[in-house]
């Protein structure tokens, strides 16, 4: 995951001078007098590209400047005003649990991501996320560890399954559900829900509506006597909190039978649709997971490659799990912007907007594209140019035959 700020720093060459002050403060700052910051270490990125720009001898904090040179200093490409489409979760505040913890990005953290909001949550081993349920659909997938999810349907059908790193769920709206780590390192997830300003914290939870129903109500819906609601377990103490490791083989009442569909997939039974040098793409919508309102497009790009230039039908949420890459989005009107992004990362990609992304490291960059439909939809720039009539792309760009003759007529996905 990203590195925290505070741990990376002060890049190492930077200096603060002020003539004639040397009172200095452990933390580096210069006290008593305003501030000069002065960069003497020519590694540290500057605003500059193609004899445009100039230093920055600051106060700025270098280490965001490293990990956006393409902010700092856009390619010449770049041009007007695109949306800012990047923010870590390392920026989102934190909400600690007796168990576990969750941080979430939705529109008042990026307020492009208008279709999609996105939580990154932690449970300890053997933590309960609380039974629940939501007024939007939630999708998820493990990035650590193992989870327990249970979830019932409309039809009063319950379903239990046990996932592992990689897997997904979908629960549909207001269908109640939860979910437990199991041992070990316990269970990190990612989860989207499908309405941009929802918010984790608006979730209905069934702790906070006991507390906020009579209690004689209560014992009358359960067909109990009042002192058995009358020491019900505090809302506070709940959402994510301690709990036993649960059992692998689990067996629920069936009195309507089985759920007709999973909620749960195992990423082990997806087929690559692409493996090759370049990486390997995953897709999984409902023709493989029919139960799920939402498709993704697992990606993982080698070093040197990238994925083609694409745009999609439907905005991408895009969470990136490994490695760094950048991105350029074509907003179209002449606008277009580059961003760069690091493990931990969110990414939004407004509908129709053209991207590409890029791996500029050295190890493998793996991402998700997620979007708000059952079907993964993507348009390639160089697949639609190898199947038009050649003539209409000649004349439209003055390019050569040579040119045409590289175009593919299949969608290439990685290159």
């Amino acid at each position: 995951m990203i590195q925290s700020m505070a741990a990376m720093g002060v890049a190492a060459g930077v200096t603060s001078a002020v003539p004639g002050v040397t009172n200095v403060s452990p933390s580096g700052i210069i006290t008593g007098l305003p501030l000069v910051h002065t960069v003497t270490n020519s590694s540290v990125p500057q605003p500059e590209r193609n004899g445009l720009g100039g230093t920055d001898p600051g106060p700025r904090d270098i280490a965001i400047d490293e990990q956006n040179p393409d902010l700092l200093a856009p390619p010449l490409t770049d041009a007007g005003t695109v949306p800012n489409l990047k923010w870590p979760f390392s920026l989102s505040h934190n909400r600690l649990a007796p168990a576990g913890w969750a941080r979430e990005t939705t529109i008042q953290e990026l307020p492009v991501s208008t279709e999609m909001a996105g939580v990154d949550m932690r449970l300890n081993p053997g933590a309960i996320r609380e039974l629940h349920w939501h007024p939007v659909s939630e999708w998820g997938i493990v990035t650590v560890g193992s989870v327990q999810i249970t979830c019932l349907d409309a039809d009063g059908r319950m379903f239990v399954d046990n996932l592992d790193q990689g897997d997904l769920w979908f629960f549909p709206e207001a269908f109640p559900h939860s979910l437990q780590a199991f041992g070990g390192v316990g269970s990190e997830f990612i989860l989207i829900f499908t309405k941009g300003n929802y918010s984790e914290n608006d979730t209905f939870l069934l702790s906070d509506a006991f507390a906020h129903i009579p209690k004689d109500v209560l014992a009358k819906n359960f067909r109990v006597p009042v002192s058995e609601v009358s020491n019900l377990a505090s809302p506070s103490q709940r959402y994510i909190y301690p709990g036993e490791i649960p059992p692998t083989d689990v067996t629920v009442p069936e009195p309507y039978g089985k759920p007709p569909r999973a909620f749960g997939y195992h990423m082990s039974n997806n087929e690559p649709v692409l493996q090759n040098e370049a990486g390997t793409v995953r897709i999984v919508d409902s023709s493989s997971f029919p139960v799920t309102g939402v498709s993704v497009g697992l990606v993982t790009i080698n070093p040197g490659h990238m994925r083609e230039l694409h745009w999609h039908p439907n905005a991408e949420w895009a969470y990136f799990l490994q490695g760094q890459g950048r991105l350029t989005a074509f907003a179209s009107s002449g606008t277009a912007a580059t961003f760069d992004y690091q493990a931990g990362d969110v990414g939004y990609v407004p509908s129709n907007y053209l991207h590409y992304v890029e791996n500029t490291g050295d190890t493998p960059l793996q991402y998700m594209e997620v979007f708000r439909s059952p079907k993964f939809e993507s348009i390639s720039l160089a697949q639609w140019m190898g199947v038009t009539p050649p003539w209409l792309v000649q004349g439209n760009l003055n390019v050569s035959q040579a040119f045409m003759s590289q175009l593919p007529t299949k969608k290439t996905f990685l290159i």
